[in-house]
């Protein structure tokens, strides 16, 4: 038997907080050389969903009594739930993409989806295929490649979406939102907003915007959006584009100075946000005031 390779990191720099100790984001990627023979997967206090990455490849799965074997192909998943010793046979060598989710956001969902928390002990599962899930892997993992441009605002968002996912998948309800009609109330979406714009050029979480509304992350991300009818990453980065648009207009801001007010990473990040909003370049925005 071989030791899972030493490619298994912690999260990345770009996910964890900047000032105090360091907190383990909700959901974070990797992509991992998987080597052929057998060995034990790696302990992990998260659920961790493998995606597989390229050819297919046959492998067999084992976690105390459950096996599984098969042929694992490009996007399908595997998950190995927190604290599971699960062991491997791999017949070639492989790549996935490892999604890993903290526990404590799974059980929220379960609970604001009124599930319960026993249906929140995610089960050893292989070979399985689900669209919605493969694009939070593919955004994750594109996220990761341009070094988090989205911040943790938005891997949170997607760590929200695929925890009522693999909700749904379990429990074979797709009762994966609040109860409609439902909405943040109108004093507490207040100091969110207040909140937001005061705050535009820090790297917001939504559970730091839950905690100001006063609700869980799990009851915050639906009531917010059922408010103001867009989710809350759309509504923040609709917001830094509106400042950046305000400040281009106004000139006598560098590019750079007005990138890193409006909560960007850098101008080109700042360039591409408002192309998708606007349909505008900084350049034709400044152009317009003249």
């Amino acid at each position: 038997m071989i030791d899972r390779p030493s490619c298994y990191p912690g999260p990345p720099a770009a996910l964890l907080s900047s000032v105090g100790r360091e907190r383990l984001p909700l959901l974070d990627v990797l992509t991992s050389p998987v080597p052929s023979g057998l060995f034990n997967s790696p302990l992990d206090d998260r659920h961790v969903l493998c995606l597989h990455l390229g050819a297919p490849v046959p492998v067999s799965y084992r976690m105390g009594n459950y096996e599984r074997q098969g042929l694992r192909i490009h996007g399908q998943f595997c998950v190995v739930p927190a604290r599971s010793t699960t062991r491997w046979t791999v017949s070639q060598p492989a790549r996935s993409l490892l999604l890993r989710l903290k526990p404590s956001l799974l059980l929220e969902t379960a609970d604001a989806m009124g599930l319960g928390s026993l249906n929140a002990e995610l089960a050893p599962s292989i070979h399985i295929r689900d669209p919605q899930i493969e694009r939070i892997g593919w955004m994750m993992q594109a996220e990761d490649h341009d070094a988090y441009p989205g911040g943790r605002l938005f891997v949170d968002s997607l760590a929200a979406a695929l925890a009522a996912r693999l909700l749904a998948l379990q429990t074979r309800n797709g009762n994966a939102t609040a109860k409609p009609g439902r909405a943040l109330p109108a004093w507490r979406l207040r100091h969110v907003l207040e909140y937001i714009e005061a705050h535009l050029d820090e790297d917001l979480t939504l559970a730091e915007l839950a905690s100001v509304a006063g609700f869980s992350l799990s009851h915050f991300k639906p009531l917010f959006k059922q408010a103001v009818g867009m989710p809350v990453h759309r509504f923040v980065l609709e917001r830094r584009v509106e400042r950046a648009r305000m400040r281009l207009l106004e000139g006598g801001m560098s590019l750079t100075e007005i990138a890193l007010e409006a909560g960007f990473a850098h101008p080109s990040h700042m360039a591409r946000c408002m192309r998708r909003v606007l349909g505008l370049s900084p350049s034709q925005v400044a152009d317009s005031s003249r």
